[in-house]
């Protein structure tokens, strides 16, 4: 356990139309209510708008994004940047199509590497899920500069921007499988199940993802579209952890 831990950061980035500010207000909310550690709540963003006035707001660092990719994640490779605004030290990234359902406190005592979900569907393979991951600012700089001198192989080779990642970092930790756990593969009833019983919290989650589709809205209403193997029952238990 690291103690006499000083201010530690928790960032969201945000861009384009697919999550409105409301979902940056409610991570907001979570984070303050689950993290006892003293902190600052920071958004990237180019749009405020509609942003919670307690919310501090830092530009997206510019970086090289090929056009027909600039609204997909390659944009979160600019948290390894060397600066972010005037943050320093130990940081929580979160993505903002998650809830929080209990303390958060051991994201930043857990270890002093970098520390990531190992991706659910890549299992033993060195890949992280970076919906949650703690890093320190500007310790992996490298990552954004080798990618900027390499980016259209770096695209050709690793496909997405979490496995390039994962990967460039080499030496990281992942967090135990219980405290991020996906809505979509543990959460949703297997089988004819998901008929007739609601999702639900995974025992010892304390963050759960909603990685793709369904997002938070969609998982409290059941809607996954239109196709009856994603069909499951609505989650009203999300709207007591995902509010502002």
């Amino acid at each position: 356990i690291i103690l006499n831990m000083k201010t530690v950061n928790v960032i969201c980035i945000k861009w384009g139309d697919r999550y409105p500010a409301h979902y940056v207000n409610k991570l907001h909310s979570m984070v303050k209510k689950n993290l006892t550690l003293k902190h600052r709540f920071v958004c990237l963003t180019e749009e405020s708008e509609g942003l919670d006035s307690k919310i501090e707001v830092i530009p997206i660092p510019d970086i090289y994004v090929r056009p027909d990719r600039r609204n997909s994640p390659w944009r979160k490779i600019s948290m390894c940047a060397r600066k972010l605004g005037d943050l320093s030290g130990k940081t929580l990234f979160l993505d903002l199509d998650l809830i929080i359902v209990d303390n958060i406190d051991c994201f930043f005592t857990y270890s002093d590497t970098f520390s990531i979900i190992e991706n659910w569907t890549q299992l033993g393979r060195g890949i992280g899920n970076s919906s949650v991951y703690c890093f320190e600012i500007g310790k992996h700089f490298d990552v954004l500069e080798y990618f900027g001198e390499h980016a259209d192989e770096i695209y050709e080779k690793y496909g997405n921007s979490q496995t390039y990642l994962s990967k460039k970092i080499g030496d990281i930790n992942f967090w135990p499988e219980q405290w991020c756990r996906s809505f979509k593969f543990h959460s949703i009833p297997k089988g004819i199940n998901r008929f007739f019983k609601p999702p639900s919290i995974p025992d010892g989650c304390r963050i759960l993802v909603f990685h793709g589709d369904p997002n938070p809205d969609q998982g409290l209403v059941g809607d996954y579209g239109s196709k009856l193997r994603k069909y499951f029952k609505p989650a009203p238990w999300i709207s007591e952890y995902w509010k502002d």
